[in-house]
C-alpha cells in the first residue's frame, strides 16, 4: 500500500466517460497509488459480450437476439480476480481467464449494443453495487456516477476527441502485436459513443457534481497528478 494512502475514512471514486479515454488505466493507476480496489466495469461488459459472440447471440445485422442471451443469463458468471504478476484484476467467464480475448476488435464493435440492454444492466450494476458496499474502491466505466454510485464522493468524467481516442486504440492495439486499422476504429468509436449516449437505461452523461477532465493533450503523468490533488480535495472536506 502507498504511503500516500489516506488515514480518513475510505471513498467511492467514480471515474465515467467514453470509449478509449484511458478511464481504465487512470483508475488502476489512482487505486493502486492510494491502496484501493480497483473495478473495471467495462470488462464486465466485455465479458457478456464474449459470452454473446461466442454462443452465435448476434443477428448477422449486428443486433441481440436479446430474449436468447436473456435466458442465458443464468448461466454467465462474470468474475474479476486479481493477476498477481500484474496488480490488476483480470476478467474471468465462468471460470475462464478472459482478459486478452475481450480487449480485440471484435469484442468492441459488439460491446455497446449489449450493455445497452436493461437485463444485462441491471445483473452487472447489482454485482458492482456489491463490490462497493464497503467504500475504498475506484469504478469506471459509463454510468458509476450516475446510476451505479450516484452518492460517490468523488466523481471524474473524462473526455478527449474521437482522433485521439482511436490513436490510443490502434497504439494499443498494434502494441499487443494485433492487426488494427485506424479508420475502422475511429468509425467504431463515434458509434459507441452514439449508442453509449443514446441507450435507453442509464446512457452515458456527466453527474452535475462530476469534475470534467480533458485528456486529449495531457501526459500520463499530468493526469496522475491532476488526479491526486482531486483526491486530496475529497478526501480533506
Amino acid at each position: 500500500m502507498s504511503t500516500n494512502t489516506p488515514t480518513n475514512a475510505p471513498i467511492i471514486i467514480a471515474i465515467d466517460g467514453f470509449s478509449s479515454c484511458g478511464k481504465s488505466t487512470m483508475a488502476k493507476d489512482l487505486a493502486r497509488e492510494i491502496g484501493y480496489v480497483y473495478v473495471d466495469t467495462g470488462a464486465m461488459y466485455r465479458t457478456v459480450t464474449l459470452y454473446a459472440l461466442r454462443h452465435h447471440l448476434f443477428n448477422t445485422d449486428g443486433t441481440v437476439k436479446a430474449s436468447e442471451l436473456e435466458n442465458a443469463m443464468k448461466d454467465v458468471h462474470v468474475t474479476l480476480q486479481l493477476n498477481e504478476k500484474t496488480g490488476r484484476p483480470d476478467a474471468f467467464l465462468n471460470g475462464e481467464d478472459v482478459e486478452g480475448e475481450i480487449r480485440g476488435m471484435e469484442v468492441s464493435s459488439h460491446v455497446s449494443p449489449i450493455a445497452a440492454l436493461p437485463f444485462v444492466r441491471t445483473a452487472m450494476v447489482a454485482q458492482q453495487q456489491e463490490m462497493g458496499r464497503h467504500k475504498g474502491i475506484v469504478m469506471d466505466g459509463r454510468d458509476i456516477g450516475t446510476t451505479v454510485f450516484p452518492q460517490a464522493e468523488l466523481k471524474i468524467f473524462v473526455t478527449a476527441s474521437a482522433a485521439v481516442r482511436a490513436q490510443r486504440r490502434y497504439d494499443e492495439l498494434k502494441g499487443k502485436g494485433q492487426d488494427a486499422d485506424y479508420d475502422e476504429i475511429l468509425k467504431n468509436v463515434k458509434e459507441r459513443d452514439y449508442i453509449d449516449s443514446h441507450r435507453e437505461v442509464s446512457p452515458l452523461r456527466k453527474a452535475a457534481d462530476a469534475i470534467e477532465l480533458d485528456n486529449s493533450n495531457m501526459t500520463i503523468a499530468d493526469q496522475k497528478a491532476w488526479l491526486m490533488e482531486q483526491f486530496r480535495k475529497a478526501t480533506t472536506k
